[in-house]
């Protein structure tokens, strides 16, 4: 029965056979009750009582050393049969694997290291081992980690979850791939598993546009054209790089190629409802969520979606729904981490955001949400030291000049050198939302509104972006171009309907256009204090308060 997978009737039979051998333990030999306890244990865990399951797996492992010594007794008075009995028996190391396997999903990460590191090492098999480097990687034990990795590549060379492992614990990419060359020499049509290696290589070194390149390369092999797995990847590359138009593009091509697909989808239901999309983030959580919803990333959709809608409580306790489900899901984290912070709760949200960086050092957003909590609460040293660590790290790219430069804007002293870290990643990427949007608010504390115009229509001229047209309609207006304004925000609305501030932008100018107009007729030099500046520092605060609600994950 347990063979033909009828679950429910070998839980119930097993569990009657075993009362009958309690009450005589004639009934069954030592051999055939432990067998019992492993089919009565395995039923339990199909239902999905963990708890339970591993309790029923220690009896028969306990049920296993009084089989062990009566089997001793037996082979010294030649008992051929018991041994060949004793090896078609569930082999204790699986019995162990399977009781790890409990923990793991109770999240008793220390009790599953303590029982699997109770099998010698020569008896591990690849699970064990790639379970081990898992829990070992989560712990903090690198180096245990490695190891392990390594010895499941040792064992089944085209683990490549077990070299992505290597790698996000900073193997370099030769080594991993030495440990594949005999099999890639020795099995035909696997010479793009060295390239894979490499791009994964850049992947969790944070050399996103090496990546990018390798990437492409791979997916433009006709042998891996369309493989979803490589179009995830290369969409959440683009993410952390900044490209957002890219990202997308790359993850609705992975969706429409696998309607089922799961894996990446947070990333990209944060990617549209930043852009204001709300319908659709709408949409895909709920088909998510008909797939499946043990996954964490439908409950990440939803969460954005709340957040954006400034439902942040909500956002608050679906993200911790996601963590519940995945506790290394970076986007839950960050999800969590937003929502904590905007609510006031900046302490709480630094812990998650910390947890964040440590899952995904590479990722820039993890930084920047820490960094943003720092500044709400006055922590402009801590911020600081963030910033240039990232800086000195990283090296000097847009995202980074522009984290620095952000720091920067928040102490009058430092004005200057902001001013000079933008200008720098901008000669970098001129058309880098984030640090155009720095930018033009410096621009604007200035008061030099032409060059801000200047500045935006650049990098308008090839994207269409909410915040850009919305600030391009603040200049706009505090340089009494009334109609061109109302153009501006017309087209951020159309693009985001939720976006408040151009609506707001859009109310204020119609109240003060008509009174503006009819001063200009009554007495054109009054026109000179009518209180355009005041307008100006209106659109300011706005602009800075999208900076704080839209910084909160930093994924452009």
């Amino acid at each position: 029965m347990a063979a033909a997978g009828l679950h429910s009737n070998v839980r119930i039979l097993s569990s009657l056979l075993l009362t009958m051998s309690n009450n005589n333990p004639e009934v069954f030999s030592p051999a055939q009750k432990y067998q019992l306890l492993v089919y009565h244990a395995d039923s339990i865990f199909h239902d999905k009582e963990y708890r339970n399951a591993a309790c029923k797996y220690s009896m028969a492992l306990q049920q296993k050393k009084v089989l062990s010594k009566t089997s001793k007794v037996r082979t010294s008075t030649g008992g051929a049969a018991a041994n060949l009995q004793a090896q078609s028996l569930p082999s204790e190391i699986e019995v162990k694997y399977k009781i790890a396997e409990c923990y793991t999903i109770l999240k008793l990460d220390k009790d599953a290291i303590a029982v699997l590191d109770g099998i010698p090492s020569r008896q591990r098999t690849p699970k064990i081992n790639m379970m081990l480097a898992n829990l070992y990687r989560k712990a903090g034990q690198e180096r245990s980690a490695v190891t392990s990795y390594k010895e499941v590549l040792r064992q089944c060379p085209l683990a490549l979850d077990g070299i992505i492992g290597l790698l996000s614990l900073s193997v370099k990419g030769a080594e991993v791939a030495s440990l594949t060359m005999d099999v890639i020499q020795s099995i035909p049509n696997l010479d793009w598993l060295s390239v894979w290696i490499k791009a994964y290589a850049f992947i969790h070194s944070g050399d996103n546009q090496r990546a990018i390149n390798t990437i492409c390369s791979l997916e433009k092999k006709s042998l891996l054209r369309d493989n979803v797995d490589l179009l995830v990847s290369l969409a959440d590359v683009y993410f952390r790089a900044g490209d957002t138009k890219n990202a997308i593009l790359k993850f609705e091509q992975a969706q429409m190629l696998d309607p089922y697909l799961i894996k990446g989808m947070d990333v990209y239901g944060y990617l549209m409802a930043r852009e204001g999309h709300l319908e659709d983030v709408e949409v895909l959580g709920g088909r998510l969520f008909n797939i499946s919803d043990q996954h964490a990333e439908p409950w990440v959709i939803s969460g954005c979606h709340s957040f954006y809608s400034k439902r942040y409580s909500r956002a608050l306790y679906l993200g911790a729904k996601a963590i519940q489900l995945n506790s290394n899901s970076v986007q839950a984290l960050l999800l969590k981490g937003a929502a904590l912070r905007n609510m006031g709760r900046v302490q709480e949200a630094i812990i998650h955001f910390r947890e964040a960086m440590r899952l995904a050092p590479c990722r820039l957003d993890c930084y920047e949400g820490l960094i943003d909590c720092y500044l709400a609460s006055n922590g402009i040293r801590e911020a600081m030291g963030m910033a240039n660590n990232i800086y000195k790290t990283l090296g000097a790219n847009a995202q980074t000049l522009t984290i620095l430069a952000t720091v920067c804007l928040e102490d009058p002293v430092t004005q200057e050198k902001a001013k000079t870290l933008l200008d720098k990643a901008l000669a970098q990427r001129p058309d880098y939302t984030k640090a155009v949007v720095k930018k033009a608010e410096l621009l604007s504390r200035e008061q030099k509104y032409e060059e801000g115009i200047a500045l935006l229509r650049n990098a308008l001229a090839n994207q269409s972006d909410c915040v850009l047209h919305r600030m391009l309609g603040d200049f706009l207006l505090a340089v009494n171009d009334y109609q061109e304004a109302m153009d501006q925000y017309s087209i951020a609305l159309s693009l985001d309907p939720n976006d408040q501030k151009s609506l707001e932008g859009m109310q204020k100018m119609e109240k003060e256009e008509s009174p503006a107009d009819a001063t200009v007729e009554l007495d054109g030099d009054d026109m000179e204090g009518s209180g355009e500046d005041g307008d100006l520092e209106g659109s300011d605060s706005e602009a800075a308060q999208w900076a704080d609600q839209e910084q909160w994950f930093g994924m452009q």
